[in-house]
């Protein structure tokens, strides 16, 4: 037997947080489950929280964790449903977005002849989109 009783200890490290799985005995001879959570926080001291789940607890405790995981991969798997349909509804509406227009520019010693009013302001470099408001109004 380890160091308080420990049995048992695996560790994983993920961004800031540490996880830490102890398999350990108490002083009545009754084996539990200890799951740390170490945060660390700008090298301050790091927070630490911990539960313990009991033997004669552990398989109730692992079907909610089951459950629990198969949810979250039932809501991942229908967040992609829904985002790949959102994703078809607007190329449909849209287009795929694969088509490109450019603008050709002409020499400057050239005259552009005059464009017909087509709801684009064009002044230098930057294109303004005119709205059918906008031009209602003026008319």
């Amino acid at each position: 037997m380890g160091a308080r009783g420990e049995l048992f200890t695996t560790q994983i490290f993920l961004d800031n947080r540490s996880y830490f799985f102890n398999v350990k005995e108490n002083r009545t001879g009754d084996v539990f489950l200890q799951i740390v959570e170490s945060k660390n926080r700008d090298g301050v001291e790091a927070d630490r929280h911990q539960i313990a789940i009991f033997a004669e607890d552990m398989q109730k405790f692992l079907q909610g964790l089951e459950k629990s995981l198969d949810f979250v991969e039932k809501d991942r798997k229908q967040r992609q449903k829904v985002a790949r349909e959102k994703k078809a509804e607007k190329e449909a509406k849209y287009g795929s977005g694969a088509k490109k227009v450019y603008r050709v520019k002409s020499d400057k010693g050239e005259k552009s002849e005059k464009r017909a009013d087509d709801g684009i302001k064009r002044t230098g470099k930057v294109i303004h989109i005119v709205s059918k408001k906008d031009a209602t109004k003026e008319d």
